[in-house]
């Protein structure tokens, strides 16, 4: 094993170790946590066709644009398969069922689990949707998979993973809130709770990848760089729909989100900022010029990425999604 893998395999352990103390911290009690039944209609009950009814009626005010990005989220939340398969993958971690990623991984999974059940029920019970079309269109993302730049890098993962549950915790809470406007205010508070889980768990892994800083900050502090280079992507950015290729779907949900400001080019750049902040890297001590140099990129980076967001036009819409009924 070459000295790069076994330091990253020592880091790993010590943060495995940390993953285990915190883990109550950041996840919930399964016996206490919210279910998708309880926001949606209990088919027990003597109301049920009443509050089918209600929903649908509400549903029916939602804009294109909003039901077309609550497709595409619960697509994306629905391709959990594919990521929990990819963190099991990562470098340097103990496969031991009990140790502290395996566990994590299989705790964080059956809480996002939640998300797409409750969205797909929801979307089935509103009559809005072509249920085969997306049903299609999930299973394609499963089975595409993704390329997300990561590799099997620890440190490149915890950087992805810190963005991206910040990414969805946004998206989910913008449209709670538009929900609401066009009013929806049981698929508001369903994003809502959403949108909660998403925050706890992004604070999650934001303080692992802190822990990560600590300990080996010149490797660290590159694996960002290399990532921002790279750019995030989405996990949903190999999106299709029936007969189309892979991705050439993303493009218009990226539109629609980017149309009604549920998720923005300023939004990404936000939250890089917040990143640099939260992991303190300007006043970060003790780098290599390796380091140093990966942190000078960084750190310029939002302002450039600033302006190019600022230049861009919103997009028209044009794109009529198999997904959506007419």
């Amino acid at each position: 094993m070459s000295f790069f893998a076994e330091k990253r395999r020592e880091v790993m352990l010590h943060i495995e170790g940390y993953m285990l103390d915190m883990m109550d911290t950041y996840l919930k009690p399964i016996d206490t946590n919210w279910q998708p039944s309880d926001f949606l209609p209990d088919s027990t009950s003597e109301t049920f066709f009443q509050d089918i009814k209600l929903l649908r009626e509400n549903a029916d005010g939602l804009s294109y644009d909003l039901v077309a990005v609550l497709i595409g989220d619960t697509i994306t939340e629905e391709a959990l398969p594919t990521y929990e398969s990819w963190l099991t993958m990562v470098d340097g971690i103990t496969k031991n069922e009990q140790g502290g990623w395996m566990k994590w991984v299989r705790h964080w999974t059956a809480e996002e689990n939640r998300h797409g059940d409750l969205l797909n029920k929801y979307l089935y019970l509103s009559g809005r949707v072509d249920m085969r079309q997306m049903e299609i269109s999930t299973q394609y993302l499963i089975a595409d998979g993704f390329d997300i730049g990561t590799g099997h890098d620890p440190y490149r993962n915890f950087v992805y993973t810190s963005f991206q549950e910040l990414a969805t915790n946004i998206s989910h809470r913008r449209v709670a809130s538009m929900a609401k406007k066009d009013g929806d205010a049981l698929l508001s508070k369903m994003c809502g709770v959403i949108a909660s889980d998403e925050a706890r768990h992004a604070k999650a892994y934001k303080d692992f990848m802190a822990k990560i800083f600590e300990v080996d900050p010149n490797e660290a502090m590159i694996a960002f760089e290399d990532m921002m280079r790279k750019k995030i992507v989405m996990p949903a950015h190999f999106l299709r729909e029936m007969g189309l290729k892979i991705g050439q779907t993303f493009g218009h949900f990226t539109d629609a989100a980017q149309r009604l400001g549920v998720y923005t080019a300023v939004d990404y750049v936000e939250i890089m900022q917040q990143l640099i902040e939260e992991w303190k890297l300007e006043s970060m001590r003790d780098l290599n010029e390796a380091g140093e140099k990966a942190r000078d990129y960084i750190m310029a980076l939002p302002n450039r990425l600033l302006r190019v967001a600022e230049r861009m036009k919103n997009p028209t819409m044009d794109y009529k999604f198999s997904w959506i009924h007419s």
